[in-house]
């Protein structure tokens, strides 16, 4: 009989009632008057993104102070030691922007990767995409605006999976109702700050009637708390084709794991693509910016042709997170100035320019916003 003890559940089921993620750092501390944020520039092109969000920082005059590690499991820069320095530093400073630490495909005895050790050992269960078109990228769709909110600890990445007999793989998927309420409950109190008016929840309860009827049940729960914001459903892959035939129908989406890792790629290719949609990922008490799509576009490593715009932008997003709303502002309208003007475009832009050409161009729109 198959021993039913908790054994590698234990950690992924909590009964702990679900409490509201930070919306703004309030506990972050100055340091000699700076602000100290974890930096880890992962793989791929990851590093050369990083030293954008560096320069443009210094031309700013941003008071913030980088704490640099360098975790890569694909370039063997990755240990039990230097994954506690990483979280350590996140944990002191509350605040990290992240490059994609990319899993590596052999298996060596442990199913979890790096990156998914950091979001279970950091909590950071609500993972934030906000899709919009920004002017002067040409798109089939113009005007976009809308939010997928993703629970990113438990689900098909739950790193369960075993030979139960020879060529027969079993991968367990985890769905737990304090979770469920937890991602749901994050969901709509973000429509409600924001000032969102529809939540649309993504499954396959239709399916797979057990976990994602869980799910489904624990967000129509929540919903009823919130009689202003309105409230669907939707099966994923239905979702799939309503985003690509008419994404104006959505505002705010909520969805499990795996499903939000490929909306939140779907979704990017509608505004332009994986390098220009920021993203960010919170735990109760810190945040993770990172780009909303997470590829390390490790073929243009090194050949300075990447698009640094994700990155740029959820750099903004994390200043703003600092309430440095002034150097915000200022680093999000170079960049979006840079893309309107439409003379220095990189590769998947339609264009020829460089990474540093890019950076270049941006420090030149630093200027103070207006009314400031």
């Amino acid at each position: 009989m198959r021993d039913r003890s908790p054994g590698a559940w234990r950690g992924l089921i909590t009964t702990a009632p679900p409490r509201p993620a930070p919306r703004h750092a309030m506990d972050v501390v100055k340091v000699e008057g700076l602000y100290p944020v974890t930096m880890v520039p992962g793989d791929g092109v990851g590093p050369e993104l990083m030293l954008a969000v560096k320069e443009v920082f210094k031309a700013a005059k941003v008071p913030v102070k980088f704490q640099e590690f360098h975790l890569s499991e694909v370039q063997n820069r990755a240990s039990e030691e230097k994954l506690e320095e990483v979280l350590n530093s996140i944990k002191k400073n509350k605040v990290a922007i992240s490059g994609k630490i990319h899993p590596s495909l052999d298996y060596t005895g442990d199913l979890t990767s790096y990156s998914m050790m950091l979001k279970r050992k950091l909590d950071l269960f609500a993972n934030v995409v906000h899709v919009q078109s920004l002017p002067g990228c040409k798109t089939r769709h113009s005007n976009l605006d809308l939010v997928i909110i993703r629970e990113q600890t438990e689900g098909e990445y739950s790193s369960l999976e075993h030979e139960s007999v020879r060529g027969v793989i079993e991968c367990l998927k985890i769905v737990t109702r304090a979770k469920s309420q937890r991602i749901a409950k994050f969901a709509f109190d973000y429509a409600t700050t924001k000032g969102r008016e529809k939540v649309t929840a993504v499954h396959k309860a239709n399916i797979m009637k057990l976990g994602y009827r869980l799910f489904l049940r624990c967000c129509e729960e929540v919903a009823e708390q919130y009689p202003k914001i309105k409230f669907e459903t939707m099966i994923i892959d239905n979702c799939c084709m309503q985003l690509v035939q008419n994404p104006y129908q959505f505002d705010v989406l909520v969805m499990p794991n795996l499903y939000g890792n490929i909306i939140d790629n779907l979704a990017a290719g509608l505004v332009g693509g994986v390098g220009v949609v920021p993203g960010e990922s919170y735990s109760d008490e810190c945040a993770v910016f990172e780009t909303g799509a997470r590829h390390p576009f490790a073929q243009a490593m090194g050949r300075n042709i990447a698009n640094p715009t994700a990155m740029l932008l959820s750099s903004s997003n994390m200043l703003k997170y600092l309430s440095l709303e002034y150097h915000s502002k200022m680093i999000a309208d170079a960049v979006k100035k840079v893309i309107k003007v439409g003379k220095v475009r990189t590769g998947d832009m339609g264009g020829h320019s460089t990474t540093t050409d890019f950076i270049d161009s941006v420090i030149s729109y630093l200027q103070p916003p207006r009314g400031d």
